[in-house]
Formats: structure tokens, sequence, C-alpha cells
């Protein structure tokens, strides 16, 4: 069982390389946390752990298991997709905004299913004038 400090290490090392990965500042992400900026600050500097509601919010949004901030061996690939190729599509959705919202997959879809529901969200919004 590693011990809090072994955590706070890892979770720090985790979410650092997540950040960077997306371009993204601790401010941006407090921001979206809704915690503030020295909070994000003392998880980056090792010195405390978010609750694991927070845990579960970088999870979602980063795309990454919780087991993958708290375990050494936590993998970062969160495998909700079967196929490869929907989930390469169904990664474009999510990173759509307009398209995100509109999106509830099932794990069992093909990259043709995918296809045909990102083929009927793009024809609504063009019927509706809505631009991307």
């Amino acid at each position: 069982m590693p011990t809090a400090e072994e955590l706070k290490k890892l979770f720090s090392k985790r979410l650092s390389a997540l950040l960077q990965e997306n371009n993204m500042n601790q401010a941006e992400l407090a921001k979206l946390l809704g915690v503030s900026e020295s909070t994000v600050g003392k998880w980056m500097l090792i010195k405390s752990l978010p609750r694991m509601g927070i845990i579960q919010k970088l999870s979602d949004y980063f795309g990454v298991p919780k087991s993958y901030f708290l375990e050494e061996n936590g993998n970062k690939k969160q495998a909700y997709y079967l196929d490869p190729e929907t989930a390469r599509i169904a990664q474009e959705l999510h990173d759509n905004p307009g398209q995100r919202i509109l999106f509830d997959a099932s794990r069992d879809l093909t990259p043709d299913d995918v296809k045909v529901v990102m083929t009927v969200i793009n024809g609504l919004k063009a019927k509706e004038g809505i631009k991307e």
C-alpha cells in the first residue's frame, strides 16, 4: 500500500503530464474544476491530494481511469469502446463541444454506427443554421 506522500507524488506527476499534453495551465484547470488556483498549486507541489469527487472530474475530463492518478501501474487508457476505430471517431465527437452534448454512445457501436450518429447531428445543426 503506497504512503500518502507516494500518492501525492504520483498524482502530481500524472496531472502535470496531462496538463502538458492538453496545453492547459493550472488556472484553466482550477476554473474547470471550480477550485482555487492555490488548491491546484498544492496538488502540483505534492502538498495535498484532491477529494475523490475531483479525481472523478479529472478522470472524466481527461478520459483516463481514476486509477491512473492513484496507482503506479494505473493505465492511462480507458477502454470504453471495444473497436479502436469507434474510439477514434468518438474522441472526435468528444473534442467537438457541439456534438459532445448530443452524443450518447454505447460500447458496442461500430464505426459506421458512430458515423451515422455524426451525420444526423450535423444534419440537424445545418437545418437549424448552427455553424461549428
